[in-house]
């Protein structure tokens, strides 16, 4: 393993210092906003420096104190007694900061966009995107995230051919963007008499929400269409031309919004498609930089099955790290942090294998 590099953690404790300097000077509100951004992101990597420091300088006096040949024989076993859980204590500390100095994804600590549609299975692949919806609703309010539904498309039997989602709150992509995938689900459906169990999928897709200053839309590279929206078998029918939809010309790009008010209609379907432009760009972004896939497992590739969720038998799988756990239900309850934890900690073991040759 190469040596931590040491100029990059003094350079990091430096800025540090002076953003700190310079919150205390009282600055105008939008540069204190900015530097307290930066604070909140540069203090658990100068903390876990300091901490590594002072256990450097640790090990430092108790081999100065072994290395005395007429020390104080107590205070030599002492000595000898903690020496192995300092070096311990020293190697976990270099872990951390080796993955806290890793790229960070400039999406990382954004909202996000979640979007499920049914894929195949009919009226079962509906009900379980429904199921999906709800796992991922119950994940957002435990870590006290927002979400509200943009758009939504019942299916017959219930659950949803289509619904999209915004996830608001700090870090919530990075949390998720590993969910874009196809998710298949095997399990008996109600409707199955026979008891045989079926195989249905749902596609998810996980896009970093985009603001005005990631992504241009120029009005002339759009078109709006206003149309009468509908409701399922006639009911609950808006009499007005509320529902919109918008053409993004250059890409071909369709997104459309049919709540009450058009007004609305328009911002949500403008927020979709600035960020499904702004995960284009991502997307090529990644290929230019590297030709392996690997390196590409949180940019969202939508053809790929990433895990299946088996009900008779109670368990769940994720085939790209091939985890496996048999606690289906409290999954579909929304307890998806050991999965998400393996996928990040998989991840960051990639980043830091390829990175081990440039120093890092």
């Amino acid at each position: 393993m190469a040596k931590l590099p040491v100029e990059k953690m003094r350079e990091l404790e430096r800025r540090f210092g002076e953003v700190e300097a310079r919150m205390s000077a009282g600055p105008a509100a939008d540069v204190y906003v900015k530097l307290a951004a930066e604070y909140s992101e540069l203090q658990p990597v100068v903390k876990t420096i300091r901490d590594y420091q002072r256990a450097e300088a640790e090990v430092a006096d108790l081999e100065a104190l072994l290395a005395e040949k007429d020390g104080d024989r107590e205070m030599r076993a002492l000595a000898e007694e903690e020496l192995p859980e300092v070096r311990e204590k020293i190697a976990a500390l270099e872990g951390e900061i080796r993955i806290l100095l890793l790229p960070k994804d400039a999406a990382d600590e954004k909202s996000a966009i979640l979007e499920i549609r049914a894929g195949t299975g009919g009226s079962e692949a509906a009900l379980f995107a429904g199921d999906l919806f709800r796992m991922y609703e119950r994940y957002a309010a435990a870590h006290g995230w927002k979400v509200e539904v943009l758009s939504s498309s019942e299916g017959e039997a219930g659950g949803f051919k289509e619904i999209i989602a915004t996830i608001s709150g700090r870090g919530v992509f990075a949390k998720l963007k590993f969910e874009s995938g196809v998710h298949r689900v095997q399990r008996v459906p109600e409707t199955e008499a026979s008891g045989r169990i079926h195989t249905s999928a749902a596609t998810v897709a996980v896009l970093p929400e985009a603001e005005d200053i990631d992504i241009e839309i120029r009005p002339e590279d759009i078109r709006i269409d206003t149309m009468r929206s509908s409701g399922a078998g006639g009911q609950h029918v808006n009499t007005t031309d509320s529902a919109v939809r918008i053409t993004h010309l250059p890409t071909g790009l369709i997104v459309t919004s049919s709540e009450k008010s058009q007004h609305q209609n328009r911002a949500k379907a403008m927020q979709v498609l600035r960020s499904r432009l702004y995960d284009i760009e991502r997307q090529r972004a990644d290929s230019e930089r590297s030709a392996d896939r690997r390196a590409q497992v949180g940019s969202g590739d939508r053809s790929e099955r990433i895990r299946t969720y088996n009900f008779p038998q109670g368990r769940v799988t994720d085939h790209r790290i091939d985890l496996t756990l048999y606690k289906l239900d409290r999954i579909m309850m929304g307890e998806i942090d050991e999965v998400i934890d393996a996928l990040v900690a998989d991840h960051q073991a990639d980043q830091l294998a390829r990175l081990g040759e440039t120093g890092l």
